[in-house]
C-alpha cells in the first residue's frame, strides 16, 4: 500500500470518528488545517499562531480551538487570532422633523428612514446588529393613479368618477400639500369585438393610460369624462394586465419618489397566469413596459401576469394599492390582499358614489403600518427583525417586521441583526437593502465577509522553515505544496511506504502503532483528537493524554494541578499522587496559635490529635475536662426544661449543639464509645435534678443527650406535718367506721323483733283449696285380688 492510500484510509478514519462523537467542541471537529478554514467555522474558535505552541504528537490543526481552551493549553492572547467583525454607518441622514406649515420641502429632501447607507463586516456566527429608526413625515408628497374598469356593468360608476378629481384634491388636501392625480382605464385582451347593434362603446382594449399624474384636478375631470364603457365576451377582466403596466411604465404614468397609491375600481373579478391559453396566448408576461401612444400593445402576444409576478412588481416600485371592489366579489379580493403586501379592499356603492371614502379611509389604513422586507440574501446569511412599537409594544420574528397603529410624526425603531453562516467567494462583497413596503426610501448595506486571518497576509511562500521550501509558512504553522504532508512539510508521497510507517510508529518495538491514540503520518505520530476539548493525547508515540489522573472530589488532580502524561503536578502548597494534600497549616492553627493546639499533627490541612481527651478542628475540644458540666449547664436547662437564667436568649445563646432527649437516665448513652462522653448531674433553682450527657461525635458536633423529666424530691420539714395529717385522718375515719357499725346493730335488731311478734300474731285458713288437684295418680291393677 503506497503513502496516498494511507492517507485515504487515515482521513476516512478521521472522519468516522469525527462522525461517531456527540455534539461537542466545533472548532475541533472542525479539522481546519489553516487559520482561514479555523475563524470560518464560529466565532468561538480560534487559532493559536506561536510556533512553540504544540507538544510532540499533536497535530496542526489543533491549533484551532475554542479560545478559553487555547488559552488554558498556554497560548497568550497576544498569538491567538481571533478576528472580530465591525460596522461603519456610511449615511446618517437625522429623520425628517417638520410641521405642514413650515414650508414646503422637495420629496428628496425628505427622510423617513435612518440610517441610509452603512458597511458590515461578518465573521461566520458571529452576528452584527444595528438600530433602524422610521418616522411618518408630516405634509408628506402622495401621487395616486386611478385605474377603472370600463366594462359595459360599469356604466353608472363612469358618471360618479367624472367629478372625482377636483373632489379628491379638496380632500387629499387636508392630508399633504403636494398630491398628483392620474387616470387608466382597462377592459379585456383584444381578441374578438364584442360590441353590435347601436350600441355606443369603444373598441376593446387591455389598458389605456388615460391622464399622466397631474396636479390639475380640473384636467383629471375633463378627460374622465371623455371616456365611454366596453363591451366584453365574459364577466372577468384583464385587470392583472393594467396593474402591471401602471406599475413598470413609471415614466408613462409620471411616478415621483413619493408615496405612490393605485386604486383598481372594478364590479367583476380577473384574468391571471394560464386564462391567456383560451385565446391562444402562451408566451408568460415579461414584466415590462409596452406602451405605445399610451395603450398596452402586447396584451395578444404575452399572457396575464400571475399573482407573485405581480406582488413584485409592485413592492420593486413601492406601489400601494387599493381595490375598490363591489359587494359581490369583495371576498375575492380580500384573499388577493392577503397576497399582496401593503394593499387594502374597500366595498364600493352600487354607483360608486362613495369612492372618495374609501380611499381616503384606505390611505389611512395603510400609512398607519410599516412592514419592512428586504431584498434576497446571500448565501449563508440569515437576518432577524425585532421591532418596538408605540406604547411599548414589541415583537419578535415575522412580528418583529412590522408596526402598526402609527400616526404622522410618530417614530418606531427595529432591531436588525445579520449573520454569515459561512464564507461566499472570498474577496466577493455583497449588498442587500431593507426598506419599508410602500415607501420609496431604503437602507443600503454592503457585506464584507472575514474568511481569512490578518496574518495570512504575511505568509512567507517557500520557506525554509517548511523544510527547503516545500510549504508557505504562515499563522505560525506550514501550510504544505500539492504532494507534502508532514508537520514541516518534510515528506512526500511518493517517497515513503507504509512498512517504514509502521516502524517508526511503534514504541518499544511493540505491536501497536502510536498506541492506538493516532495515525502514523510521515513516520511520526500524530495523535487522534478527544471529544472534550480540554482532554488530549501527547508524546513520540501517543502515549501520553493529559486526562487519566488520580482524582480526588470527583476532580482531575483534586482541581489544585495539572495532568501530564498521567502524573498530576500539582500547584504550589498542594502535594498528593491527586494533588489533595495541602501544605497550608494555616487551617490547623488553634485559637492560641499553635498548631493544633500542641496536641496533635497537621496533615494535609487536617489535624490528627495525639491526646485522645482531645478532638474537634484543631484539637481544642475536651469532653470529659473538668468544667464542662456546668460550662453548659444554662443552655441544657433552658434548651429541655425552659427555665434557667438563659430562658430569654436561648435562641441565641443556646444553638451550638444538638439536643436529644431520652426517657430515663438507662438511656443516657454510656462510656466506652467511639468518642469522649461526660455524665453530668445539675440542680435548678427548685432543687430538682436533672441528668444529661455532653460529647462531641466524630462528625465534631456536639451533642447533649438530657433526661426529659426532672427529678424533684420531697422537703425533710414537710415529712412531720404531712404525717400528722395522714393520722388524723385515719382516726376520724376509724370513728366513723365504728359509729355506722353499731348502728347497723341497732336497726338489725328491731327489725327481727318486728318478725317475731307478727308471726305468733298470725291465723292461718285450714280450708282446702277449691282448684286444687294432687299431683299424685292412684291406679289399681285389675288382676290384683288383694291376695
Amino acid at each position: 500500500m503506497d503513502l496516498k492510500l494511507l492517507l485515504i484510509s487515515t482521513s476516512l478514519g478521521v472522519i468516522c470518528y469525527s462522525s461517531a462523537q456527540k455534539e461537542g467542541n466545533e472548532c475541533i471537529k472542525a479539522n481546519a488545517k489553516s487559520c482561514g478554514e479555523c475563524i470560518q467555522v464560529g466565532a468561538k474558535c480560534g487559532w493559536c499562531m506561536d510556533p512553540e505552541f504544540l507538544k510532540q504528537g499533536e497535530a496542526t490543526l489543533t491549533r484551532c480551538d475554542e479560545l478559553e481552551s487555547l488559552r488554558k493549553r498556554g497560548c497568550s492572547s497576544a498569538k491567538v487570532e481571533n478576528p472580530r467583525g465591525s460596522q461603519l454607518v456610511l449615511k446618517n441622514k437625522a429623520v425628517t422633523n417638520r410641521n405642514k406649515g413650515e414650508g414646503k420641502l422637495r420629496p428628496e429632501d425628505i427622510t423617513q428612514i435612518q440610517p441610509q447607507k452603512l458597511n458590515l463586516s461578518l465573521r461566520s456566527g458571529e452576528p452584527q446588529s444595528f438600530n433602524l429608526k422610521f418616522k411618518l413625515a408630516e405634509d408628506y408628497p402622495i401621487d395616486l393613479y386611478y385605474l377603472v374598469d370600463l366594462s359595459n356593468s360599469m356604466k353608472d360608476d363612469l358618471e360618479n368618477v367624472k367629478n372625482l378629481g377636483t373632489q379628491l384634491m379638496v380632500e387629499m388636501s387636508k392630508i399633504t400639500s403636494d398630491f398628483r392625480i392620474g387616470f387608466g382605464s382597462f377592459v379585456e385582451k383584444k381578441l374578438l369585438n364584442p360590441c353590435t347593434g347601436d350600441q355606443n362603446c369603444t373598441s376593446p382594449f387591455s389598458y389605456k393610460n388615460v391622464l399622466t399624474l397631474t396636479s390639475n384636478g380640473q384636467q383629471f375631470n375633463t378627460l374622465v369624462g371623455q371616456q365611454q364603457i366596453d363591451e366584453n365576451l365574459d364577466s372577468t377582466e384583464g385587470g392583472f394586465d393594467a396593474i402591471m403596466q401602471v406599475a413598470v411604465c413609471g415614466e408613462h404614468i409620471g411616478w415621483r419618489n413619493v408615496t405612490r397609491l393605485l386604486v383598481v375600481s372594478t364590479d367583476a373579478g380577473f384574468h391571471f397566469a394560464g386564462d391567456g391559453k383560451l385565446g391562444g396566448i402562451v408566451l408568460p408576461n415579461d414584466g415590462k413596459c409596452h406602451l405605445e401612444n399610451n395603450m398596452y400593445t402586447m396584451s395578444h402576444y404575452y399572457d396575464y401576469p400571475s399573482i407573485a409576478h405581480l406582488v413584485q412588481k409592485l413592492s420593486d416600485n413601492n406601489i400601494q394599492t387599493i381595490f375598490a371592489i363591489t359587494e359581490e366579489f369583495q371576498p375575492v379580493y380580500m384573499e388577493l390582499k392577503n397576497l399582496i403586501p401593503k394593499s387594502a379592499v374597500g366595498t364600493l356603492s352600487a354607483n360608486s358614489s362613495n369612492v372618495i371614502n374609501l380611499i381616503i379611509d384606505a390611505y389611512n389604513s395603510l400609512s398607519s403600518e410599516v412592514i419592512l422586507e428586504n431584498s434576497k440574501l446571500p448565501e449563508g446569511v440569515t437576518i432577524m427583525y425585532q421591532s418596538r412599537c408605540k406604547n411599548g409594544l414589541t415583537g419578535e420574528g415575522e412580528m418583529g417586521r412590522k408596526c402598526s397603529n402609527i400616526s404622522i410624526g410618530d417614530e418606531v425603531s427595529f432591531t436588525i441583526s445579520i449573520t454569515a453562516k459561512q464564507c461566499p467567494e472570498i474577496g466577493k462583497p455583497e449588498s442587500i437593502k431593507i426598506k419599508p413596503l410602500g415607501f420609496n426610501e431604503e437602507v443600503e448595506i454592503t457585506l464584507n465577509f472575514i474568511c481569512e486571518c490578518d496574518c495570512h497576509k504575511d505568509g512567507i511562500e517557500n520557506s525554509e522553515i517548511c523544510h527547503n521550501g516545500n510549504g508557505t509558512y504562515e499563522c505560525g504553522a506550514c501550510r504544505c505544496n500539492e504532494g507534502r504532508i508532514g508537520r514541516q512539510c518534510e515528506c512526500s508521497t511518493n517517497e515513503v511506504t507504509s512498512e517504514d510507517l509502521d516502524e517508526s510508529c511503534r514504541k518499544d518495538n511493540g505491536t501497536d502503532i502510536c498506541s492506538n491514540n493516532g495515525d502514523c503520518v510521515c513516520g511520526a505520530c500524530e495523535c487522534k483528537k478527544r471529544e472534550s476539548p480540554e482532554e488530549r493525547y501527547s508524546g513520540m508515540f501517543c502515549e501520553c493524554d493529559n486526562f487519566n489522573c488520580d482524582r480526588s472530589n470527583n476532580k482531575l488532580c483534586g482541581g489544585h494541578g495539572r495532568c501530564e502524561c498521567r502524573v498530576c503536578i500539582c500547584e504550589a502548597n498542594w502535594t498528593g499522587s491527586a494533588c489533595d494534600c495541602s501544605l497550608d497549616t494555616t487551617t490547623c492553627l488553634a485559637s492560641n496559635k499553635q498548631i493544633c493546639n500542641g496536641r496533635g499533627t497537621c496533615e494535609c490541612g487536617t489535624c490528627k490529635c495525639t491526646d485522645p481527651k482531645f478532638q474537634g478542628p484543631t484539637c481544642e475540644i475536651c469532653p470529659t475536662c473538668p468544667g464542662v458540666c456546668e460550662q453548659h449547664k444554662e443552655c441544657v436547662q433552658c434548651r429541655a426544661f425552659g427555665t434557667g437564667e438563659k430562658k430569654d436568649t436561648c435562641e441565641r445563646d443556646c444553638s451550638y449543639f444538638n439536643l436529644i432527649k431520652v426517657k430515663d437516665r438507662d438511656k443516657l448513652p454510656q462510656p466506652g464509645q467511639a468518642f469522649p462522653l461526660m455524665h453530668c448531674k445539675e440542680r435548678d433553682a427548685n432543687d430538682c435534678w436533672f441528668y444529661y450527657t455532653y460529647a462531641v461525635n466524630n462528625k465534631t458536633e456536639k451533642e447533649v443527650h438530657v433526661v426529659e423529666t426532672l427529678d424533684c424530691p420531697a422537703g425533710p420539714d414537710i415529712i412531720p406535718i404531712v404525717a400528722g395529717v395522714v393520722a388524723g385522718i385515719v382516726l376520724i375515719g376509724l370513728a366513723l367506721l365504728l359509729i355506722w357499725k353499731l348502728l347497723m346493730i341497732i336497726h338489725d335488731r328491731r327489725e327481727f323483733a318486728k318478725f317475731e311478734k307478727e308471726k305468733m300474731n298470725a291465723k292461718w285458713d285450714t280450708g282446702e283449696n277449691p282448684i286444687y288437684k294432687s299431683a299424685v295418680t292412684t291406679v289399681v291393677n285389675p288382676k290384683y285380688e288383694g291376695k
